[in-house]
């Protein structure tokens, strides 16, 4: 994630404390941060994912105008549904990762026409919205040795994604024959339930003196509302109407865990 985005109340600390990679977008200082995250993940005690958005920016219409023409004086097949891959992040995640880290896993998402997009405001809001996944499996054994051959891997992977939103588009699914529902977990909900639960504890036990004046009461409510407002800013800039979900798509992802299906969810 941007560096920028971990000082953001709720949502950006959050992050924060998963130990989100954040970047500046800037090889020469990313570089040596990369390096450092992928070698502290060899001892990670428990399955993780680690999700890498290639592309580098949201997909809007004047990023794609502008990968076309680069594509076009570069000899470089012309993308229709997604951007030009940034590869140097993908070619440093698999160089550090392979040796413990089994496969990498190709998701594209695409929204189905007679669904809405999703945004942050609606799941905040428990609004649901329908997106398609679809899920390649790819063993690190079976990607190619050399940094070359990684980028090379890395751009053929997005001219197949590239068709394979071209025919998402044209029969709204990636394929019947691929389908197969992702039930809702259990686990999660119950460590969110759980979370929640004493965090609403701790908070009313702490928030119960500030309460008994009217200096408290305005502390809070201060707190609340600078909080709220820069909530609301957040959510406005990633509303997804001012990009096209079509390729809004987790590039690649490493990940023990075992999903291995082509699904929607």
């Amino acid at each position: 994630m941007k560096k920028s985005t971990k000082y953001l109340p709720v949502m950006g600390w959050s992050m924060w404390f998963s130990e989100y990679i954040f970047l500046e977008r800037s090889w020469a200082k990313d570089e040596k941060t990369l390096k450092s995250s992928f070698k502290s993940l060899k001892g990670f005690p428990q399955p993780f994912w680690l999700a890498l958005f290639v592309e580098g920016t949201r997909f809007t219409a004047a990023k794609l105008q502008q990968a076309q023409e680069y594509a076009a004086s570069s000899g470089l097949p012309i993308p229709r549904n997604v951007l030009i891959p940034r590869t140097k992040g993908f070619v440093a995640a698999v160089s550090n990762l392979r040796e413990f880290v089994p496969a990498v896993y190709d998701v594209s998402v695409a929204v189905p026409k007679e669904s809405p997009p999703p945004t942050m405001l609606r799941a905040l809001s428990g609004q649901a919205s329908v997106v398609h996944l679809h899920i390649r499996r790819v063993m690190t054994s079976d990607l190619p040795a050399t940094e070359d051959g990684l980028s090379q891997w890395c751009k053929d992977a997005f001219v197949l994604k590239d068709d394979l939103l071209d025919k998402h588009r044209e029969q709204n699914t990636f394929g019947e024959e691929l389908y197969q529902p992702i039930p809702r977990p259990l686990k999660p909900l119950l460590v969110v339930v759980g979370w929640s639960a004493m965090l609403v504890f701790v908070s009313g036990k702490l928030m119960t003196p500030l309460f008994s004046t009217w200096t408290g009461i305005a502390w809070v409510t201060g707190g609340l509302g600078t909080i709220f407002f820069l909530m609301q800013i957040f959510i406005m800039s990633t509303q997804s109407e001012r990009s096209s979900n079509l390729a809004n798509t987790r590039r690649s992802t490493s990940s023990f865990k075992p999903v291995t299906a082509n699904g929607k969810s």
